[in-house]
């Protein structure tokens, strides 16, 4: 019995001994998969990081081609308000004193006939006629004008504004179409641009990504007509619900893709511009945004025909 005991507590020291090693193990196995993982989430973050200010560089690569185009579609409407104020500030004086003579004359501090003479007087040198016919269109026409310069600022800082994954909520991709429409409209002015928006369902998206996307595929399509200018440039726009997914579809008449461009145009920095004429970077961040809403892209190219290019945006996240 006691050799049976002295075994037995041989082996329950010995499994007691190889269990709290096990134990260890695992504790110093876990504490390495703590780290690992934590050196993970930060590389995860990084490369987050830096994928916006991708993003943002390119935008602001976009915007830099856009500026001369933006400061005419300011200055347009800037100059014809501008013109309007002046004329409304020279009629200023005539609107003050027709205004005190009128208080003066209701509080009786002048008769009848000085009120009439006095008003004959400025007839003469402000003819009213003119005043009446103009004053109302032209404070429409300024109104008019401050409003597009307004929309124009409000695309751009929508355009330019920073944004993550994260900043997604319900909204009409349509406002993304329209958004890009408006900002590229001096550049694409010489294109025949045909839309087609079919009534779509909210979905959960980041507006800021869909505005890049637009963007950067309207882009693409006026620089592909642009060189072949002869044959003039034709840019379709559709946005229907197809199965499950919302498409985005841009269509143009262009110079087309080769079968090798096409197997590169989402590598980073590829590029068939010549150097200095774009980042490379465009094609790659609409793969990134489209995938980041969980979608794919699919692209029909022929030389000398012209590009489709779909974004397929799934309804449901």
């Amino acid at each position: 019995m006691n050799g049976s005991d002295g075994n037995f507590e041989r082996a329950f020291l010995n499994e007691q001994k190889l269990r709290l090693a096990a134990e260890q193990l695992l504790k110093d196995k876990s504490t390495v998969l703590v780290a690992i993982n934590n050196e993970l989430q930060k590389k995860v973050a990084d490369l987050e990081h830096q994928q916006m200010l991708f993003v943002q560089t390119e935008k602001m690569a976009t915007l830099g081609t856009l500026c001369a185009g933006v400061a005419h579609e300011i200055n347009t409407p800037l100059a014809y308000a501008m013109s309007n104020i002046e004329s409304l500030q020279n009629s200023t004086p005539l609107l003050i004193t027709l205004l005190k003579l009128n208080e003066q004359y209701l509080n009786n501090e002048i008769k009848e006939s000085r009120f009439k003479h006095e008003i004959d007087i400025l007839n003469l040198q402000y003819p009213y006629a003119w005043l009446y016919n103009n004053l109302q269109g032209q404070v429409n026409d300024s109104v008019e004008g401050l409003k597009r310069i307004k929309q124009i600022v409000h695309d751009l800082l929508n355009f330019a504004h920073p944004s993550s994954s994260q900043d997604k909520q319900l909204t009409d991709v349509t406002t993304g179409a329209n958004n890009a429409l408006r900002l590229l409209s001096n550049k694409l002015k010489l294109c025949e641009i045909k839309t087609r928006f079919e009534p779509l369902p909210l979905i959960w998206c980041n507006l800021s990504s869909i505005n890049q996307i637009f963007v950067n595929l309207l882009m693409n399509a006026w620089q592909a007509c642009e060189l072949d200018l002869e044959k003039g440039c034709i840019i379709e726009v559709n946005i229907f619900e197809l199965n499950t997914n919302i498409c985005i579809e841009v269509k143009d008449n262009g110079c087309g893709m080769s079968e090798d461009t096409i197997a590169h145009m989402f590598d980073p920095f590829y590029t068939t511009k010549e150097v200095g004429e774009g980042t490379g970077m465009g094609m790659t961040l609409v793969y990134a945004m489209v995938s980041d809403h969980g979608g794919k892209i699919e692209v029909n190219s022929t030389l000398g025909t012209g590009t489709t290019i779909r974004c397929l945006l799934p309804l449901k996240a």
